[in-house]
């Protein structure tokens, strides 16, 4: 998980917009099983440990460049036992592919997911939400796997 001083910084680094976090950044060292889809996590979504082997797994195909997570403004620093701590609020994956929508719901397994599908996005109206966005390159696009 990204370390509390890296998010200050980027945070700082770029007028308080949230970073779009890579797939380490969000996961690795994260047991909140509630960070991400958090109304669906006791109603049948996957652990937060079988999504994350379900991201990896897609981001090494060559029609996938890249997948974030798209945090959620529940994200925040909190302070307990004299100590600040902070807590990612997940709200879907981001990814850019050059497949369609169908195809990428079918690949990433949205029924299993519990997600309600993918929702294509604007690449360069991310830009004006978050950071930390990399390129897109010619002929992908980028689609949020949302949850109902």
């Amino acid at each position: 998980m990204i370390e509390l001083n890296a998010f200050k910084k980027l945070m700082e680094e770029n007028d308080d917009r949230l970073p779009l976090l890579t797939l380490d950044e969000f996961f690795e060292g994260n047991t909140e099983e509630d960070s991400i889809a958090p109304n669906d996590c006791d109603f049948g979504r996957p652990s937060i440990a079988e999504i994350w082997e379900l991201m990896r797994e897609l981001e090494k195909r060559p029609d996938i460049a890249w997948i974030r997570i798209e945090l959620h403004n529940d994200t925040e620093i909190t302070e307990y036992d004299g100590k600040e701590r902070l807590v990612l609020a997940g709200e879907s994956p981001i990814i850019c592919t050059s497949l369609s929508a169908p195809e990428l719901e079918t690949l990433a397994r949205c029924k299993w997911l519990c997600s309600g599908g993918a929702e294509e996005w604007d690449a360069s109206a991310m830009d004006s939400l978050f950071s930390c966005r990399p390129p897109v390159p010619d002929g992908f696009h980028c689609f949020a796997i949302v949850w109902d």
